[in-house]
């Protein structure tokens, strides 16, 4: 019974030691000028001594131009090949393997940005993702993964809601898919057919307007027929507050993605890769054994337990200990790389409600999702003082801590003006 997710198996030609990965994660822990830092070397280490078959990066900018968030890792030039080898080989020493993710994200949820590429950006950058995969051959990666998810730029070309294109990247999904589809030829001619080449695909965008399942699984079958070698699903948007869920506390929780992995298991045959809130031996191996998903992909808990398929190949198959409270991804935002600091939710009430409203959230927040506004008492050291209180709630769980702003200060006057402000500033941004 244990040795189904820990038997030996091949991605193309990497063999791997059990089925387990680690979903790329943005570390912000590169130095500024995207080279891998030795505390990003040592993260990947300790994934590979505790035992994940395949660790993947988190997504590696291939352009200047595609560079999305500070403290992220470039493959955009040569110089950078060094530091990375130097990664590559700390993995491999400790019997790991790993696949950096390569990925654009200039052209992020902006409909007039993505409108305004040209055919010769266009070719430029299909071009970059094509020299990037050859230096992650040469900094001795086990492969490379596409980053086609979560509304960046591969993704928002097949996302209807944003890309409105008139000409041969637009309209329907063969065209919104002619992109990624040219970008996996570009990196196959640089590699060759030997090398293995991911993708991480949306299942859904889960907004009005989006990717949709059935979409979604005329893309996979695309590139199966270029020749990828495997497909990692996911959902969502990033601008989606619920794209990395919170309080996964229960079997019924976890694999929220599973029905759509069914879906393109039905018509798939490369191998399927499923995330999406797993944190149990037991669910995981479900799905194994069920043929919902050939590997199974993590992220938070691997935040929180580098160590933990080492745990449970020994015998220990205690759910992992991450909460999944997202405080992990606050510490890359605040500069300070990814780590895992629970958030600890105080056990006394310390809000007392006089009146509640509840607002429907918009898309491209999924259904069920709701805002909820009180006014009511807040207790402090000092006594308690009057306060609007806003929360976001999805099918009555609370989405990250609540916000108070104190009606016997001018916080909430301060908060609205800002936003006025950076609401005109973005509409004179998108007019220029």
């Amino acid at each position: 019974m244990m040795n189904t997710l820990f038997e030996s198996s091949s991605i193309n030609t990497m063999s791997l030691a059990n089925r387990f990965i680690r979903s790329a994660t943005w570390e912000g822990m590169a130095d500024d000028d995207g080279r891998c830092s030795p505390g990003l070397i040592e993260l990947m280490t300790s994934l590979a001594r505790g035992g994940v078959g395949l660790i993947i990066t988190g997504h590696a900018y291939v352009h200047q131009n595609g560079r999305h968030s500070p403290w992220q890792l470039g493959i955009d030039r040569d110089e950078l090949i060094p530091d990375l080898k130097g990664m590559t080989r700390a993995v491999h020493h400790h019997g790991g393997k790993i696949a950096v993710q390569l990925g654009y994200g200039g052209a992020y949820l902006s409909k007039s940005r993505l409108r305004s590429l040209s055919g010769r950006d266009i070719s430029e950058l299909t071009w970059a993702y094509g020299q990037a995969a050859v230096r992650a051959k040469e900094a001795q990666f086990d492969a490379v993964q596409i980053f086609a998810a979560h509304g960046f730029l591969l993704s928002q070309f097949l996302c209807p809601r944003y890309n409105d294109r008139q000409d041969l990247y637009g309209g329907d999904i063969q065209n919104r898919a002619r992109i990624l589809l040219e970008v996996l030829e570009a990196v196959r001619q640089a590699v060759g057919p030997d090398y293995p080449v991911l993708v991480k695909l949306n299942a859904q965008d889960f907004v009005g307007n989006g990717l949709i399942l059935q979409e979604a699984i005329q893309v996979g079958l695309m590139l199966q027929e270029r020749g990828i070698d495997a497909i990692e699903l996911s959902g969502g948007l990033l601008n989606n507050p619920n794209v990395l869920r919170t309080h996964i506390s229960s079997d019924a929780d976890e694999a929220y993605l599973q029905e759509e992995a069914r879906g393109f298991k039905e018509k798939i045959m490369v191998p399927l890769i499923l995330g999406g809130g797993i944190r149990s031996y037991k669910v995981a191996r479900q799905l194994f054994q069920h043929g919902v998903a050939d590997y199974i992909s993590m992220s938070r808990p691997f935040i929180c337990e580098p160590d933990l398929i080492k745990r449970w190949q020994s015998g220990n198959l205690a759910k992992a200990a991450c909460i999944s409270c997202n405080n992990c991804v606050e510490q890359v935002k605040a500069g300070r790389g990814v780590s895992c600091k629970p958030l600890v939710e105080s056990p006394e009430k310390n809000f007392f409600p006089q009146m509640t409203e509840i607002i429907p959230a918009s898309p491209p927040h999924p259904p069920g999702t709701d805002y909820r506004i009180s006014i009511g008492l807040e207790q402090h050291v000092a006594g308690f003082s009057p306060v609007i209180r806003i929360e976001m709630e999805s099918k009555g769980k609370m989405l990250g801590p609540a916000l108070s702003f104190s009606l016997d200060s001018d916080d909430y006057q301060k908060v609205s003006t800002t936003v006025a402000k950076l609401i005109e500033k973005q509409g004179e941004d998108h007019s220029k």
